[in-house]
Parts: C-alpha cells; sequence; structure tokens
C-alpha cells in the first residue's frame, strides 16, 4: 500500500521520538522545516515548556536575505537559536531532527548551534 511523503515523515519523526527526550538539564533542540520557513524550539519535555524558540518569521530573520528554508538561512537560525539557549542558561541539549535526514539544511542548522557554543 503506497504512502503519502508527508505520512513518511512522521513516521520517521515518532521513531526519532521514541529515543529522544528533553528534561531540565538537557532540553530538546527541536527542529521543523515548511516549504518557506524554519523553526526552531527547546523544549523541557518532563515539563512540557518550550524554553527558548526562534523563527524564520521573526523580524530580526525577515529583513535580512529572501525569506526561505534553505542552508544558510539555516545557519543563520541556528547561530541564533545558540545565542538565544546561551542567554537562558542552556549549554547542552539532545538534538530532534524532526523525521529528516541529517544533511543538507539539518546538518547547516546543526553546525551553525555546535559553533556557536551548544553541546549535543
Amino acid at each position: 500500500m503506497p504512502r503519502s511523503n508527508r505520512e513518511l515523515s512522521i513516521r520517521r519523526h515518532w521513531r526519532v521520538r521514541k529515543k529522544v527526550t528533553g528534561c531540565g538539564e538537557r532540553p530538546r533542540l527541536s527542529v521543523r522545516f515548511s516549504g518557506r520557513h524554519i523553526h526552531v524550539q527547546f523544549i523541557d519535555d518532563c515539563k512540557g515548556v518550550t524554553l527558548a524558540a526562534v523563527s524564520t518569521l521573526e523580524k530580526d530573520l525577515r529583513q535580512g536575505a529572501k525569506n526561505r528554508a534553505n542552508m544558510p538561512t539555516a545557519a543563520q537560525v541556528g547561530k541564533l537559536a545558540a545565542e538565544r539557549a546561551l542567554a537562558k542558561n542552556i549549554k547542552n541539549v539532545v538534538f530532534d531532527r524532526g523525521g529528516c535526514r541529517f544533511h543538507g539544511k539539518v546538518k547547516a542548522l546543526a553546525d551553525a548551534v555546535r559553533e556557536a557554543g551548544l553541546v549535543f
């Protein structure tokens, strides 16, 4: 029975989420890509609270280059996300790639977060 790409992505995401949970000392760095935007959240799954978030919908990121979900924008978002996390005293995280493969945009974002000082 053929499955849609969306359904396969959801299945991959839940496969990852079975293994990846974040708590107070190591929150989950959740990444979501839509066709045009990138969303990053630092989530404490024990309390069910978002500690910090960054999105390409924000004015800071919209004023720069074209607003697209591509590798350069992913690197910008990763750097800004790491800065906000460090401002909230978050140094160690668990990376949740959200059902995407770890290459391209996901890898660019992860590398930018690591360069900015977060450990995962």
